[in-house]
């Protein structure tokens, strides 16, 4: 069984490798008078036939200058197509290397305890290739707090995610891509986060119909209801989403919608947890109304929202 698990591994890293590349970024900053150069470092995989790359927004954003190392050691400038911060996602186009796209899998039916497999390309020009660390889900619907934002619905893995693997894939057994690698908790031993594919698939449909990724919006960031949370809040059952943060001034806030408030219902609907938020909100055209249903200090209240694009 080890044998079979491990042929596997290998396979699934097999077959992902060719589609992965070094992401560096730089930009020059002044400073006491002096132009220094900072670079950054990440990973990033092809994700269409005409040269798109996906990677985290992190990785290029408010860089001047991008370039890819391919699987084969080609150095080539990339241009960013756009970047979405609020989902730690940016698509580079690579016009002169001619990279595989990977297979890009299913994220809503991943499950606790499934194998995966994070690939990263950090030093592509001097360790020669993508490298893999190995591991499982250890959680889904995750949310994080870094660097003053909050990312919602992600996958929480074992693997280990590498400095500079950021913006690589997360690879299920069968070498399909299930996740974006975006983050690890300073100090804390083994913990990871990766985007769910699913989103990055959403953000290409956005780029091929509007050439730029348009997400409907009402600006608020939450987590999962899970058990615990239902039973102090007095909820009949675990279902819906815990409003940490509303932005100020976005539709959410206009209309009343609080930290602390939960989201049960979506014009009627049950809201399941956070990516099912998403999911319904996306049903949405920009300017249409919706009525959310919020459990908030007892009580329940019915909330008009306009939904808006995101900033």
């Amino acid at each position: 069984m080890a044998e079979d698990l491990q042929e596997r591994v290998i396979r699934a890293y097999e077959k992902v490798r060719d589609s992965v590349v070094s992401v560096t970024a730089v930009k020059v900053l002044d400073f006491l008078f002096v132009r220094e150069p900072v670079s950054g470092l990440g990973s990033g995989v092809a994700v269409s036939e005409d040269g798109l790359v996906a990677t985290n927004a992190h990785v290029v954003e408010g860089f001047e200058e991008i370039s890819v190392t391919t699987p084969g050691g080609d150095h080539v400038r990339a241009e960013v197509v756009d970047v979405d911060p609020h989902y730690d996602i940016a698509f580079l186009r690579v016009e002169r290397a001619r990279l595989k796209p990977a297979e890009l899998g299913d994220s809503d039916s991943l499950r606790v305890g499934q194998f995966v497999v994070a690939v990263g390309n950090p030093f592509g020009q001097l360790l020669g290739g993508p490298s893999l660390t190995f591991g499982v889900v250890s959680g889904l619907g995750r949310s994080l707090r870094a660097e003053g934002k909050i990312y919602e619905n992600l996958i929480q893995t074992d693997a280990p995610v590498n400095p500079g693997n950021s913006g690589g894939p997360l690879v299920d057994l069968e070498g399909r891509v299930v996740g974006i690698t975006t983050a690890m908790i300073p100090f804390a031993q083994g913990i990871g986060f990766a985007i769910p594919i699913n989103e990055v698939k959403y953000a290409l449909a956005q780029l091929e119909k509007y050439g730029r990724i348009l997400r409907p919006w009402i600006g608020v960031y939450g987590l999962d209801v899970n058990p615990a949370i239902a039973y102090q809040l007095g909820l009949p059952r675990a279902a819906g989403v815990l409003v940490l943060r509303v932005v100020p001034g976005s539709p959410a806030a206009r209309a009343g919608v609080k930290p602390g408030a939960v989201i049960l219902k979506l014009d009627g609907s049950e809201v399941k947890g956070t990516g099912d938020l998403v999911s319904k909100l996306r049903q949405k055209e920009v300017g249409e109304k919706a009525v959310l249903e919020v459990f908030y200090a007892g009580t329940l209240r019915r909330l008009q929202v306009t939904v808006e694009e995101a900033p």
